[in-house]
């Protein structure tokens, strides 16, 4: 016997599509998946890696979400321009990112937002805070409480930004550097799949892509003048908000995370016991929380089978 749906079956909605879209000029790549009517995630990833590293959520939420994840340029599959030819700012990538959003006619999504994705996604929502449902944030900083250690010798170079100071940071795109920001602070480093830091440290190692990276180095410095403005958006649209935290990650540390609550009512907090790139140890925790949280909030749909 069948049972008819108004939809396709499961594995048909969890099946991701991988498109481009051609965005002044620049072919911009993204990760596609779920009903087309269904409630809109859009997943902005962090640096270095790409929608890459959603490979795994993508088809897990795909079944009652609509889920959106795009490659900023200069990473995974989207264009390379030479930094000359374009300029890679905090504010032009944003840009990309709502062109992408336009040409796909977004007009309401919550937004997954991850290290480089919580500026370019908080800077979204100022310009379109009535599209913004919900937030699920990833160890994704608005506070200074969150620009620790870490964060020192970029300072130093916002402060002076000399080619000695430039230099300096080009360890941070190197393998070694690469592969710590998957490992450090994950206790069961067997739970890592090593083609992640692998495919990161290929997009780092084209020609031009380091001077990529020490640009938006360098322009991170025009997010936190805004820090202001992305908490007052927290307090007069408060979105309901899902923090999931790698609680040990030295790049962005928990006490980033606790100051959400100054300024979000409806705000649920999980500091998980893992590092920078949360996902990969904690994907399935992730996906359950945001499944619970998004239905909660009505942002959801139940998944549809097809029974035979």
């Amino acid at each position: 016997m069948k049972i008819a749906t108004n939809r396709t079956s499961t594995s048909e909605q969890n099946r991701v599509h991988y498109k481009h879209a051609t965005l002044n000029g620049l072919d911009i790549f993204y990760r596609e998946a779920g009903p087309a009517d269904a409630p809109v995630i859009l997943l902005l990833h962090g640096f270095p890696t790409s929608s890459n590293m959603f490979r795994n959520l993508i088809p897990r939420l795909a079944g009652s979400f609509h889920l959106i994840a795009p490659d900023y340029p200069g990473f995974g599959q989207s264009s390379m321009p030479d930094h000359n030819a374009f300029a890679y700012t905090f504010e032009n990538l944003t840009n990309v990112i709502e062109q992408l959003v336009e040409k796909l006619g977004l007009t309401k999504y919550s937004l997954y937002l991850m290290d480089y994705g919580a500026p370019i996604g908080y800077r979204l929502a100022l310009r379109h805070p009535d599209r913004v449902q919900a937030l699920i944030i990833q160890n994704g900083n608005a506070y200074d409480e969150g620009l620790l250690q870490f964060w020192d010798p970029i300072k130093k170079y916002w402060a002076n930004p000399t080619p000695e100071n430039r230099k300096a940071l080009h360890v941070l795109v190197d393998p070694k550097s690469t592969r710590w920001q998957y490992e450090n602070g994950v206790a069961d480093l067997t739970l890592l799949d090593p083609t992640t830091w692998t495919l990161d440290q290929l997009g780092l190692d084209r020609p031009g892509n380091r001077d990529i990276q020490m640009d938006l180095f360098y322009d991170y410095r025009t997010n936190v003048p805004l820090y202001p403005e992305f908490q007052a958006f927290f307090r007069d649209q408060q979105p309901p908000t899902l923090i999931t935290w790698g609680k040990n990650d030295f790049i962005f540390p928990p006490e980033g995370a606790a100051p959400y609550a100054r300024d979000l009512k409806n705000v649920e907090t999980h500091l998980l016991d893992t590092g920078h790139f949360a996902l990969e140890t904690h994907g399935d925790e992730i996906a359950n929380l945001i499944e619970t949280f998004l239905h909660e909030q009505h942002f959801a749909v139940p998944t549809n089978r097809l029974v035979i």
